[in-house]
């Protein structure tokens, strides 16, 4: 059946939190080879970055994909800003090798932040695959928690955490997946998407426990997406790997998390002096 809507073209976009926005976006040829683990580069406007941004879901037969975004640089206020009949300027994708979906037992999910939804398809195709599923999800706050329910309905169990307890537990994922393997779950793999030094806690936690699967789903500094740029480089097991390509997944007892966070670390100050820009010109707080 023919769609009425054009490529790129913005056909639902609403606000999960403060500055978390969720938009579907009408791609026919990605959403009909979306897998989860995947992710698309995003270009706003003629003049905006490329923004990696990682698929939470998708309609084969509708055309449509799901991206889940927080404002945080000038090219995603931009995208922020869009309305439905709006149209991208491009969406390049599906990016990245698809998570490694196989039946290994118990399988724990961890999201954090804005990530919590890119958890969400990769829980689900765990759960589908018949793993017991056991989700554990943090924010700062409650009211920056989300996806909470769409967590809820791919999981066996969810553990909530929020680092001033207003939601769940007080503290941060990685005290909950002490707590957790303290009490004697033993996973079979742990899955690990979110702010790096989130993941690298969560991985630091898993060494004690001399776990030895866990998969991070990586968020280096991305611009080509193709392995050409060489700004997604990390280091994973002594040796340098391109996240765009090769991963986004990879063996978390290997990242070399100091080498990450200085890398992420690299352009703050001019993405903060550029936003200050941007919203000084549009009267924005």
């Amino acid at each position: 059946m023919m769609s009425n809507y054009s490529d790129y073209e913005v056909l639902r976009i609403t606000e999960l939190a403060p500055h978390i926005k969720e938009m579907d976006v009408y791609v026919p040829l990605i959403a009909r080879s979306a897998k989860a683990g995947q992710f698309v580069i995003v270009i706003p406007d003629e003049k905006g970055e490329r923004i990696p941004l990682t698929l939470v879901d998708w309609s084969h037969s509708e055309g449509w994909i799901r991206l889940v975004f927080l404002e945080v640089g000038v090219s995603t206020f931009k995208l922020g800003m869009k309305k439905v009949g709006d149209r991208l300027y491009h969406v390049a994708g599906p990016l990245g090798n698809p998570t490694h979906v196989t039946k290994y037992g118990k399988v724990v999910v961890i999201g954090g932040g804005v990530a919590i939804a890119a958890a969400y398809p990769v829980a689900r195709a765990f759960k589908e695959a018949g793993n017991y599923v056991v989700s554990i999800i943090g924010a700062r706050s409650a009211n920056l928690l989300i996806y909470e329910e769409q967590i809820k309905s791919v999981s066996d169990e969810v553990v909530i955490t929020t680092d001033d307890g207003s939601r769940g537990m007080k503290g941060f994922t990685s005290d909950a997946l002490r707590e957790l393997l303290n009490n004697g779950l033993k996973p079979d793999l742990i899955w690990l998407v979110g702010p790096a030094p989130m993941m690298k806690a969560c991985t630091l936690v898993a060494k004690e426990f001399k776990l030895t699967n866990v998969v991070a789903s990586l968020n280096p500094i991305m611009v080509c997406g193709m392995g050409m740029c060489g700004a997604c480089r990390v280091r994973v097991g002594g040796r340098i790997r391109f996240t765009c390509y090769e991963g986004p997944e990879f063996n978390a007892l290997e990242v070399d998390w100091d080498e990450l966070l200085s890398r992420l670390k690299m352009y703050r100050k001019e993405e903060e002096l550029a936003l200050k820009l941007f919203k000084d010109r549009f009267g924005m707080r």
